[in-house]
């Protein structure tokens, strides 16, 4: 009996790891899009629901990264730096060829805030790769775009990585989840996400879309992308080679999609995160995460309160400038936050008596 307990307990174990760090996302590159800037997309599903975005002076660049509410510093899960360049994740299960134990591994956080801190390209991230010493302590796919026009996948295990390049595939994007195209066929995970998110794609005109088609089409497709494990999606938009870097902007929701907002996020001369997307005075939280999941816990993930944070987002779609002064930049945050405040207070009475019985 006791034998079976520990092999059940190892079993739920086991489920609960290859669930935690599952991901969704897509690259679209720069030569496919009218504009010529390069999209990325991070649709996270993970163990930890809070989430929120924090500042960083980093050794060559300073950069926001989107962080666990309980992290104590040293790790991103998504981000972009003042040079332009932005870098994501997702979990692979396939690509690993060792016995590196358990506990030196999942380094994946680390190596991207390692990474936001010092490059500015993809040459600067494969410079940093071969410096650093093996082990790496990760298997995982990384997606980059840079302010030179790269926009790539990297396979990464311990010890090796292989780079593709979005420009050379035929239509222009990849969409990737939680295996690689190099790895043992039989160790895939994320299949039906991967086949649901490419379906998506091919229904989206890909030299127009950004943001919210991505959000929008991708993000709160319902299952099996969405799902009670998704905490939080962000999408990069690039620049054009010679463009300013710091007109890259991470549109980001901290919160369960159907339930947030997106905000326009730019890495300025100094911090100029909206308070309600940072560390809030009561807890670790964003404030605006915990609000999305108060409305999640009542409307649920898959329809959740979408329609409503779309009429906010139309808003700042029309209001937001890439060229913002940070003054112009302040104002304009507060503004939205009062207004998605609101809409959240109008569906309040609602939350009240669900949680009191009513």
């Amino acid at each position: 009996m006791v034998r079976c307990s520990r092999l059940v307990i190892a079993l739920l174990s086991l489920a609960c790891s290859i669930q935690a760090y599952c991901c969704t996302s897509v690259i679209i590159s720069g030569k496919a899009r009218t504009d010529g800037r390069p999209v990325m997309l991070k649709h996270r599903d993970t163990g930890e629901l809070n989430n929120r975005m924090q500042w960083f002076n980093g050794p060559s660049f300073n950069f926001i990264g989107l962080v666990n509410s309980s992290s104590k510093g040293g790790e991103v899960w998504a981000g972009h730096n003042s040079a332009g360049f932005c870098i994501m994740n997702t979990a692979a299960y396939d690509f690993k060829d060792d016995d590196v134990s358990a506990e030196l591994m999942d380094k994946e956080g680390i190596l991207m805030f390692e990474a936001l801190g010092k490059c500015a390209d993809l040459a600067d991230f494969e410079r940093m790769l071969d410096s650093l010493p093996k082990p790496w302590g990760v298997e995982a796919n990384f997606g980059i775009i840079d302010a030179k026009g790269g926009a790539a996948y990297y396979e990464i295990n311990n010890h090796s990585y292989k780079r593709y390049d979005v420009s050379e595939e035929p239509q222009g994007y990849m969409v990737v989840t939680n295996f690689t195209r190099s790895g043992r066929p039989s160790d895939r995970r994320g299949v039906d996400r991967f086949e649901k998110a490419s379906e998506i794609m091919e229904t989206i005109d890909v030299s127009t879309a950004g943001h919210k088609e991505l959000f929008n089409g991708i993000s709160r497709s319902g299952k099996p992308v969405m799902r009670d494990m998704t905490s939080s999606a962000i999408v990069f938009e690039g620049v054009q080679p010679g463009e300013d870097p710091g007109l890259t902007v991470a549109w980001t929701m901290v919160g369960c999609p159907t339930n947030c907002i997106y905000i326009p996020l730019k890495v300025f001369g100094s911090d100029h995160i909206p308070s309600f997307m940072k560390e809030y005075k009561d807890g670790d939280n964003a404030q605006l995460c915990s609000q999305a999941l108060i409305m999640k816990g009542i409307y649920g993930f898959e329809k959740g309160c979408q329609e409503e944070c779309k009429e906010v987002e139309e808003y700042v779609d029309n209001s937001f400038s890439r060229k913002m002064s940070p003054s112009r930049y302040d104002r304009f945050v507060r503004k939205v936050y009062r207004k998605y405040t609101l809409m959240y207070l109008r569906k309040l009475p609602k939350v009240i008596h669900s949680r009191a019985g009513i």
